[in-house]
């Protein structure tokens, strides 16, 4: 610290970052540096709205049932819109496609289209608003396959591998944007008396010695004997020298990130109950993916109990997944009981 002022010797703003970080990359041509600091904008306005929900009148639910068949919140609404409107006019993006609509949100006719696709959650885990628990927004970017035109279904539908940047933004006691173009992983927080994104969590590294695993073990009776082993292992009921605590928010960026710093794993395991016995809940693109860039850019791993979620090549917009996320043995050893006992 600075003793005559008390400021840190240096303030490294989100936008400043990325400039940075485009500067390592001479090719580089500056569009996805905006489209990031755009994204940064949107986590802005939805943080401004998320902390004064309960005073703005914008909790609770709307009239609407999304492609997911789940009612829509609010702000879920008032998130995806922002988000669009922040981005369909500035000609970096050749389309858009957000968990909360069936196909693709193609750029209006008056504005050019770019050469990224960008698709997003724009509120996960909005059934925890009315309940004041974190909340985030994911972001996953791909370049986009076809030349030129509007932006095509091919453009979406491709593997984690792909993926030239994601993120996700947490909205909770402060605000967070963490996000990786696949040089290693970092975080910012977001000062509300400047309102800027402030470097607070440069190169993240998911600890060695995990600590926690995250789970809902409610869903214990309907997982597969192979996850119930699994769960038996992290908990050190199997004898074994695991012993990890639970902590399970329900909110899949909070307890991501929870994990991410202090190391662990999350899991969300094919529930019996579900109609497609081998689909999972979570959706591939919009959540699975962007967060298993983050998580081996973190030097993590993600599978879906028998792959890496990076490998899958997706064949709908809205595919489901089981995920596993988080210290690279931990993942593994879901992947070796899933399969020896399914």
């Amino acid at each position: 610290m600075n003793s005559q002022n008390n400021y840190p010797a240096q303030i490294t703003t989100i936008e400043r970052h990325i400039l940075d970080e485009q500067r390592h990359h001479p090719e580089a041509t500056g569009v996805l540096t905006q489209l990031l600091y755009d994204i940064a904008l949107a986590g802005k306005v939805i943080a401004s709205k998320t902390t004064r929900a309960g005073l703005a009148e914008i909790l609770g639910r709307t009239d609407e049932i999304n492609i997911q068949g789940e009612e829509v919140q609010k702000l879920d609404h008032l998130a995806d819109l922002t988000i669009y409107r922040l981005n369909d006019h500035t000609g970096r993006l050749a389309a858009l496609a957000s968990e909360e609509h069936e196909g693709i949100l193609a750029i209006p006719e008056q504005y050019p289209t770019g050469k990224y696709v960008m698709l997003y959650d724009p509120l996960d885990g909005s059934a925890n608003i009315d309940y004041n628990i974190p909340v985030g927004t994911i972001f996953s970017i791909f370049h986009r396959i076809t030349e030129s035109g509007p932006g095509t279904m091919e453009d979406m539908l491709q593997p984690g591998r792909n993926l030239v940047a994601s993120g996700y933004i947490s909205y909770g006691s402060s605000t967070m944007l963490v996000y990786t173009t696949g040089e290693g992983v970092h975080g910012f927080t977001l000062d509300p008396t400047v309102g800027e994104f402030l470097l607070s969590h440069p190169h993240i590294k998911i600890p060695d010695n995990p600590r926690y695993f995250s789970a809902n073990t409610g869903y214990v009776t309907y997982w597969s004997e192979g996850v119930r082993r699994y769960t038996d292992y992290v908990q050190g009921v199997d004898g074994s020298i695991m012993g990890l605590s639970l902590r399970y928010v329900g909110s899949l960026v909070a307890d991501f990130h929870r994990n991410l710093l202090s190391g662990g794993v999350f899991y969300y395991a094919v529930d019996s109950r579900d109609s497609n016995k081998d689909s999972g809940k979570l959706r591939l693109l919009y959540e699975a993916a962007p967060l298993a860039f983050i998580a081996e850019q973190a030097g993590g791993y993600a599978s879906d109990g028998t792959q890496s979620i990076m490998d899958i090549i997706p064949v709908s917009l809205h595919q489901r997944t089981p995920l596993f996320i988080g210290n690279r043995p931990l993942v593994e050893k879901a992947e070796e009981l899933i399969s020896k006992f399914g």
